[in-house]
Parts: C-alpha cells; structure tokens; sequence
C-alpha cells in the first residue's frame, strides 16, 4: 500500500467527536437468545466474511424498486430509467475508485467471479504470480495459466523483493500477471500494493489488486496505486450479496472471447450462407455482462460508494483505528492469546484481526462467543489454507477445513478465530467481545458443547 496511506493508518488514533457515531447498518437492532437467559443485541464481528447492508444503501433500493425495469432491453419508461440508473452507477464505481480515462468497468457477482473472469481473458502463454498468502478466489482461477506461487512474506519489504526475483528469473519473457490481496483477510495487514505495482511494471507485467478487505475500509486509486485492474464485493462493501466489480484496463478484456456468451454481448448476429453463425461482440463491458444483468446489486454498489464517500473515508478511518487499538489492546492483556500476523505488530490494519487461544478448540471458542454472548465471529481456515497454515506453523498437507474442524471441544484444530468490523460497528459490540474473550479464558465456558456435523454447538439442555 502507498506511504501516505500506511501513515494515515498508523497515526489514526486521536480521538474525533465527527466519528463518534458508527453508520447505520441493517440488523443493528437485532436480538438474539444467549443459552444461559435471555436475549442480547446481536454483535455482528464478522465483517470480513459479509458486512451488513447499510441503511442508506437499502433505503436507496428500495426508492428504485417500484421502478424496476428491464436493462439495455426495452424502449419503455420503467426500462429508460433502469439502463440511465445501471450505466450512472457504472459512472459512480469508476469515480469511487479513481479510475484512469480509457478503464472499463465490468460488473460481476463477487470477487471471486471477477478473478475468474480476468483469468479467463488472460493472453495465451501468460504467466502469472502470486502469494501464497492470497484468499482462494485471487489463489486458485489461474488454471489455464503458468502460476508460480511465492511463498509468503514476512516483512512488505520482503514482499516486493520477492516478486521482483521472480518477475527476473522467468523464461520465457512474454505476458505477465501479478495478483495481491490490498488487505489480508485473515491478519489485516496492508500490503505494499504500490511498490509491488512498481516492481511488476519494471519488469514487464500487470498487476491485478483484490480489494475485497481494502475498500470496504480505505479509499482506493487505481490511478494512484497503478494497479492494471482491481477486484471487490458489493456484500463486503456494506450492498446486499450478489454483485461484484472488475475494473481496470480494457484491452485484454476486448481481446478475449466472452466470458458469458448470449444476448448483451453481442452487438450483432447473422447466419452464414452455409447455416453457421457470425457474431459481432461488444467493445464495451457489455461484452462480459451478457444476460439480464443485477440491476439492484449494481444500483447498491452505487450507493454504497455514493454513502462512504460522503461520510467521509478519512473520518471512518480514525474511528476503525480506535477499534482496532481496543480490540488488540484487549486481547495484548489475556496470555493465553496469539494474535496472527505476517508482518509484526506494528504493521498497519484494517478492522480484520484473527488469533488462536491456549486450550481451546477454535471452533469451540467461536461457538462460546455466539451461545453465550450474543457475539458472532468466524472460526476456520478463512477460504486461506496455506496462509493460515503458515501463521500456524503446521505441514502445508495438514488436514483442515475452510469451516469448523472435526476436533472436539477442548482439543487442539489447525484453525483460527476471526474477528473483523467496520463503519457499522458500535463501540459497545468491541468491549463486549473484548470482555467475553477474558471471561471464557479465565473461567472457561458456562455451557457444555458437542461436535455435531463438523461444527461445535451448545449441547441442549446442558450448563
């Protein structure tokens, strides 16, 4: 990530009465029933996973929902106002992230759907590199290309320094791709996206961000950071699921065959005098959004952007600072705690924090947290195996699951726990989870709990 942006995470701290105030999210007044008595407002911690939809998003569709009408198709008013409503939020993505005169925005289902598709367009013989460190979706679409896997980092420094050994010790010397995660998802760490973006283009290759972790909780420039493309979710961005963004240069994308083939990417088809077809397809992003496309998941990515650049990213910076200051703060206080991490304590994060406890089955401790507390949190492997079996210090063959392991309460997994926030998050829910994590490690659980199917649950009837 850029130095400036490193330095405005690291001396975010001071306390702002303008951030005060978390941004209104769905479900922030949910309740849920805690096996010991009662109910307890539900803490949402798991927002790296999903993020809750905020307010302004879901009022915003809801405004256009009467409207609703079919995009690119029709001539009538409902279906105008839809296509103006589609390509202005295609203008408002490509503003959020500072694209450059000339970028394509192509809307997808996720991050994991744009990855697929920039793999999918890639140039034949076109070698591509990544870390080991990457979530699966920027780790595993490379299958119709030559991958060389770098081993993870331990320090930004080493990152670059790294690629930059691999990008000159390639042969044969032809198209490149360079793919990095903007923000871990399992430590929230930033990564030297711009120096790693320098390094690729010195030696002849292009550089795809994911963004998933990032843009949720920065700004992001595709012009500043000069990253070719960039990747993210609309469910991680505070929009409803089901939509996602690829943005970035739009020549390999024009080059390339459809990702989809079918009506809205192609721009003309006749027959051929001896029965075949000719297909003329689109220049535009259009030729990779063929079908009817998600207009209320675009329209919410519009207004999700639309909504946190008007909070004001600096101002929802400092607040997420000061959680994660408390939130590693606490957890610096219980010994029986190890907190995960690739590049030191003092590397800059976003909300996203995970850690293992001395005694205590992750899955066990994740499933505490829910039944006794009200608080929901992620424990696995995070869709992140080696990285996490690396920070764990197991085999790379050792056996693990993307969710709950089979081990039983009490036993030791090859797991971890996650916690991760963001604008929506309200102090309360961090001093609870703070709270919760010395109450179960110094007293244990007040609750016994089994393994059923893979995932460890409150045992029914049991104290």
């Amino acid at each position: 990530m850029s130095a400036s942006l490193n330095a405005a995470v690291a001396t975010a701290t001071a306390p702002d009465p303008a951030c005060a105030e978390p941004l209104a999210v769905l479900g922030r007044d949910v309740t849920v029933p805690l096996v010991t008595g009662g109910e307890v407002t539900y803490a949402a911690l798991d927002y790296a996973a999903s993020a809750p939809a905020l307010q302004r998003v879901w009022d915003d569709v809801a405004a256009y929902a009467p409207y609703y009408g079919s995009v690119h198709r029709g001539a009538g008013y409902l279906s105008q106002l839809s296509t103006d409503l589609f390509e202005q939020s295609r203008a408002t993505v490509a503003e959020f992230l500072d694209c450059r005169a000339g970028d394509q925005v192509v809307f997808t289902r996720s991050t994991t759907d744009s990855l697929n598709l920039l793999a999918a367009v890639l140039p034949a013989d076109c070698q591509v590199f990544v870390f080991e460190t990457e979530h699966h979706a920027s780790l595993l679409p490379w299958t119709n290309a030559q991958v060389t896997y770098l081993n993870a980092p331990r320090t930004p420094a080493e990152a670059v320094a790294t690629l930059e050994r691999a990008l000159a010790d390639r042969e044969p010397y032809g198209p490149a791709l360079v793919c990095v995660t903007g923000a871990s998802n399992v430590t929230g760490e930033l990564w030297p996206v711009k120096e790693l973006a320098a390094a690729a283009h010195a030696h002849g290759a292009r550089i795809v961000l994911d963004a998933a972790q990032l843009a949720p909780h920065h700004p992001v420039s595709v012009r500043d950071l000069d990253v070719d493309w960039v990747a993210f979710s609309g469910h991680k961005l505070y929009a409803p699921f089901g939509s996602g963004v690829l943005a970035g240069r739009a020549d390999w994308l024009q080059q390339a065959e459809p990702y989809l083939a079918g009506g809205g990417a192609s721009r003309k088809v006749s027959r051929r005098e001896d029965g075949g077809v000719d297909v003329e397809w689109h220049t535009t992003a259009a030729r990779h959004e063929a079908g009817s496309p998600n207009v209320i998941g675009v329209y919410s990515i519009a207004s999700a952007c639309r909504a946190l650049t008007e909070a004001g990213f600096e101002t929802l910076v400092v607040r997420e600072q000061q959680l994660v200051t408390r939130v590693r703060e606490g957890l610096a206080e219980v010994p029986a705690v190890r907190v995960l991490s690739l590049f030191g304590d003092d590397a800059p994060r976003v909300g996203v924090i995970s850690f293992v406890v001395d005694g205590w089955n992750s899955s066990h401790f994740a499933a505490a947290l829910s039944a006794e507390y009200g608080i929901g949190v992620r424990d696995g492997l995070f869709c992140a195996h080696p990285l996490v079996r690396t920070l764990l210090g197991s085999e790379p063959q050792a056996q693990g699951e993307c969710g709950a392991p089979e081990a039983a309460p009490g036993e030791r997994s090859l797991n971890a726990i996650r916690v991760s926030f963001g604008a929506g998050t309200p102090d309360e829910h961090v001093e609870r989870f703070v709270r919760a994590v010395k109450e179960l490690v110094t007293d244990g659980a007040k609750w016994q709990y089994r393994t059923e199917e893979g995932r460890c649950v409150p045992l029914r009837g049991a104290v």
